[in-house]
């Protein structure tokens, strides 16, 4: 995600000359459409597979700007933002944001995951992400409360004047649920696809040593624990109350976040959709280290937490709508405090069913996301260019394009999913590519023209589509 530098489109976009096409038919565009890849030469990494599917893929679409936008965006990780190496006889795979020079640990997994099913097809590529699976192991030994690394362990942040434990090679120091989630989801995958169990060495089971350690110590049953962030920034998001630890929660099983996915901080520290996200990844990483380290101790241990926040969102992440009946919040306290909103940014309550958390039809995840994607939610913005969730991060009426590629991704609806489709390549305003966000009047004005993870996961999109529903392509 971004720190609180913004990159905010305004200017003038040339037209691509949209023409409406009859009722319930894609906008097509122009003819002419040039590819937005760098050239061959100047890729960072090429994968057959990749390539392959695209060519397949687009074959199968009717709607020349859909195919435009797939050839440019779902190779966009591999293309600009991957660095890859051999260190120390192990790959090794930094991947940055984009027009942030940093690899995040969330994003570095979700960037590459929508490649994952190619695996099989490609060495080069499995070598790729068993490469980020070696970097995210070194990021966290190097801090496990940091969400954000430099390739150089030696490099200074330009946020080193935080108060927190700023070490050289971090970026940023915003303690985050999913920030090691993410790297167990990744390294589960990968296992289960590839049978390889040449990453899960001692220290990747330190690794997981680790991320154990920190969940236990932010349920805050022994005290606040060790980690405090503060910051001089007249953003209040991008600061921690009270210290730095935040507003006090009741130990009730939950683990405190002191930040979201999208790098804002939190109102109620007990983060449910990250919770969620952490029962999974505890349970995988259970089934991993008692399958390829022999570690049965290890095992339990994350079985037994898992269990424990299990049972504690039962307790205390359900809440009565008055229009909804029982729905989750998006943040609690233990106290019987509740947040109710929605937020754009991967885990969120929307993106239950994609984390493996809840069934897509579990009464619970259909009745909260009616509240998300309805005007309850504060941040769901609705205009006339489009409709979506937003967040703090980019501010009122802005539409995060991940939350309608997520909306899709978690809808076994054709029509809902060919309605996110074309709000989609709307959204991108003829640059192909997807943004961080756009606002719901105006697609011209936009954040961040190069942000890998929205578009690698528009093609993730389109690539389960085609799976489930090609007559939509069609």
């Amino acid at each position: 995600m971004t720190t609180r530098k913004r990159f905010i489109q305004t200017s003038a976009i040339i037209s691509v000359g949209l023409l409406a096409k009859q009722s319930g038919a894609f906008a097509f565009a122009q003819k002419g459409f040039e590819s937005k890849r760098p050239p061959l030469s100047q890729r960072k990494f090429t994968s057959k597979a990749v390539e392959d599917i695209i060519i397949k893929l687009k074959k199968e679409m009717a709607d020349p700007e859909l195919a435009w936008l797939f050839e440019n965006c779902f190779p966009n990780t591999l293309d600009t933002t991957v660095d890859f190496e051999i260190i120390d006889g192990k790959p090794d795979t930094y991947v940055i944001t984009g027009d942030i020079d940093a690899m995040w640990l969330r994003d570095s997994t979700a960037q590459v995951w929508p490649y994952l099913f190619l695996v099989k097809s490609d060495t080069h590529l499995q070598e790729l992400i068993k490469g980020v699976i070696n970097r995210q192991v070194k990021c966290i030994h190097l801090d496990r409360y940091a969400n954000a690394f430099y390739k150089d362990e030696n490099k200074i942040s330009e946020w080193k004047s935080d108060l927190t434990e700023m070490k050289p090679g971090i970026h940023e120091r915003k303690w985050e649920i999913d920030s090691l989630c993410y790297p167990v989801r990744l390294a589960h995958q990968y296992w289960k696809l590839t049978g390889d169990l040449t990453p899960f060495d001692a220290d990747w089971e330190e690794a997981i040593k680790l991320i154990l350690k920190t969940f236990k110590e932010q349920q805050r049953k022994d005290g606040q624990g060790p980690y405090t962030f503060q910051r001089t920034t007249a953003w209040a998001t991008d600061g921690v109350p009270l210290g730095g630890y935040g507003y006090p929660v009741k130990p009730v099983g939950l683990i405190c976040s002191m930040f979201r996915p999208s790098d804002d901080a939190t109102i109620f520290p007990f983060l449910i959709p990250s919770n969620f996200f952490a029962v999974v990844s505890l349970k995988n990483a259970a089934e991993m280290v008692q399958a390829t380290r022999k570690n049965n101790t290890l095992a339990n241990e994350c079985l037994q937490l898992a269990n424990e926040v299990e049972k504690a969102l039962q307790q205390h992440a359900i809440i009565n709508h008055e229009k909804l009946g029982k729905i989750y919040a998006y943040e609690v306290n233990g106290f019987g405090s509740f947040n109710l909103m929605d937020d754009a940014n991967v885990p969120s309550l929307l993106s239950l069913p994609y984390l493996n958390a809840v069934k897509e039809n579990d009464p619970l995840y259909v009745n909260t996301r009616k509240f998300v994607l309805s005007p309850d939610n504060p941040f769901f913005f609705k205009g006339t260019a489009a409709e979506g969730i937003g967040g703090p991060h980019a501010g009122i009426n802005m539409i995060w394009p991940l939350s309608i590629i997520m909306r899709g991704l978690t809808s076994n609806n054709p029509t809902e999913i060919k309605k996110c489709l074309q709000m989609l390549i709307s959204s991108s305003a003829g640059t192909g590519f997807m943004h961080e966000s756009f606002n719901k009047n105006d697609v011209n004005k936009f954040t961040r023209k190069w942000f890998a993870w929205a578009n690698t996961i528009f093609g993730e999109l389109v690539i389960k589509t085609s799976e489930l529903y090609p007559q939509i392509l069609r």
